[in-house]
């Protein structure tokens, strides 16, 4: 296994990189649904389940509405500038042969939640789904699917966007790759040695061991990252979440199997950086063409629109280009003023205000409990340790 460390880290790097990331972690929670959010979105789609499976329509005997895309990978993240989180619903119709009309299938499912008194007022169609607007929270996207007889993975078919033709998609089958790669562990050769050498200095801001893990985290960032990058673009090249999610996980696999870091801001930036490896060059009808295959079933590209328009690739690249060197700033810079610029431009004011301002709190209460103290470096924890500078309780408002 080879070690990515590039040169030594010092003692207050260490502790500074652990910091910075677990403030990274906080972010990432502040941009996912809440828990109260997840509950609602769940006994959402069970009661829309519980109606569509109860239709009498033949083409809907045997329905299964299961949740797929962000919200089932733990990927989620909040919206810039409206509130209502993206949830994804796959109404599965068994037994339904390939041979019928995605337009009618869909029409059959739009039908069916028409008949309800509550969601025909909500009900809102997209160009190949059904869309329940629960405002200011959440809106379901369902989207009908049958069995794909040609997939050994039982993977399923969904409609395009013209809903004239079937393409293969596989969502169970996917979340179950990416939740075998999110608990993939990284190793940390410098782990237990830093540990020792720390014992007598000051500890960094605890990290918390985070559900999410990794994986999970760098996906939720990256996303947010791309849509602050573009958010006063208007051309519509921003890459898609399946992409950036699909090259993230095959990059952290092969990262964490092959190496071993100094730390979990090495992971992430690491993991960046590889994500391009992972885009196939294939040739389509004579030309180099791009593909970012779905590994769980035959036929689905998700890169299959940056072979119609020539904007999307080298979209990707710029973006792809600029978070590499936004997250190599964060996990080098020092001091808190240097980091919040950092994660203002990576992330948003908005956020970035939040998550620290919540450090700035917790420091507030360390002062006033006696807990607090400095280290070189790092600035403040809310560790109780046996040796450093104590910093005197100070109850001005404002005071940072």
């Amino acid at each position: 296994m080879n070690q990515m460390l590039r040169q030594p880290l010092t003692d207050n790097d260490i502790r500074r990189r652990k910091q910075i990331f677990s403030i990274l972690d906080e972010l990432g929670e502040d941009l996912d649904l809440t828990e109260t959010q997840f509950v609602r979105a769940r006994q959402s789609y069970g009661a829309v389940g519980d109606w569509l499976s109860g239709s009498t329509d033949p083409l809907l005997i045997s329905v299964l509405v299961y949740l797929h895309g962000s919200s089932a990978l733990g990927t989620a993240v909040k919206p810039i500038g409206r509130r209502e989180f993206d949830v994804d619903l796959i109404c599965f119709c068994a037994g339904i042969a390939s041979g019928i009309s995605p337009a009618v299938l869909k029409a059959a499912v739009g039908n069916r939640l028409k008949e309800h008194a509550s969601y025909v007022r909500i009900l809102e169609e997209k160009k190949r789904c059904w869309r329940l607007n629960y405002a200011g929270d959440f809106h379901l996207d369902l989207s009908p699917t049958i069995a794909n007889p040609l997939c050994i993975n039982r993977g399923e078919l969904v409609p395009d966007r013209t809903l004239k033709e079937w393409h293969p998609t596989n969502p169970r089958a996917y979340k179950i790759l990416f939740d075998e790669r999110a608990a993939l562990r990284p190793t940390f050769a410098g782990k237990i040695i830093a540990m020792q050498r720390d014992e007598a200095t000051v500890e960094p801001f605890p990290v918390r061991e985070a559900v999410k893990g990794i994986l999970r985290r760098i996906v939720q960032l990256l996303k947010r990252h791309r849509d602050v990058f573009y958010e006063n673009n208007t051309e519509d090249v921003a890459p898609i979440s399946i992409i950036i999610t699909t090259l993230a996980m095959q990059a952290y696999a092969y990262c964490v199997r092959r190496h071993a870091f100094e730390d979990e801001m090495d992971v992430v930036v690491e993991t960046i950086r590889m994500m391009p490896h992972f885009i196939e060059r294939p040739i389509l009808d004579g030309r180099r063409g791009y593909a970012v295959l779905n590994e769980t079933t035959d036929g689905e590209n998700f890169a299959d629109n940056w072979n119609k328009d020539e904007r999307r690739a080298p979209a990707f690249y710029a973006w792809h280009a600029r978070a590499l060197s936004d997250f190599e700033a964060l996990r080098d810079a020092v001091g808190q003023d240097r980091l919040s610029l950092n994660m203002e431009h990576s992330f948003g004011p908005g956020v970035t205000g939040r998550v620290l301002g919540n450090r700035i709190n917790a420091v507030s209460e360390g002062r006033k409990s006696g807990l607090l103290s400095v280290a070189p470096l790092i600035g403040l924890t809310t560790s109780r340790v046996t040796a450093s500078t104590a910093v005197p309780v100070n109850t001005f408002f404002g005071d940072r």
